[in-house]
């Protein structure tokens, strides 16, 4: 399970993941470099939307945990 915020804290991040570690600080951007792993476009959707995106082993699973 992986969690994008942008707040450091992952004090939003949805509580029955808890508890969350960070693990890597990314800067995303619409018209950037693809990374692996994650749909730069669906996280950053999600991260306006509900200020948080979630992935299980890379599937998007934000609208399923709201």
């Amino acid at each position: 399970m992986f969690g994008f915020t942008e707040d450091a804290t992952g004090a939003n991040l949805p509580s029955q993941f808890s508890p969350w570690t960070a693990f890597k600080s990314i800067d995303l951007s619409r018209d950037g470099e693809p990374r692996a792993g994650v749909d730069t476009n669906e996280c950053l959707e999600d991260i306006e939307k509900h200020g948080f995106h979630i992935t299980d082993a890379h599937v998007r699973i934000t609208e399923s945990v709201i």
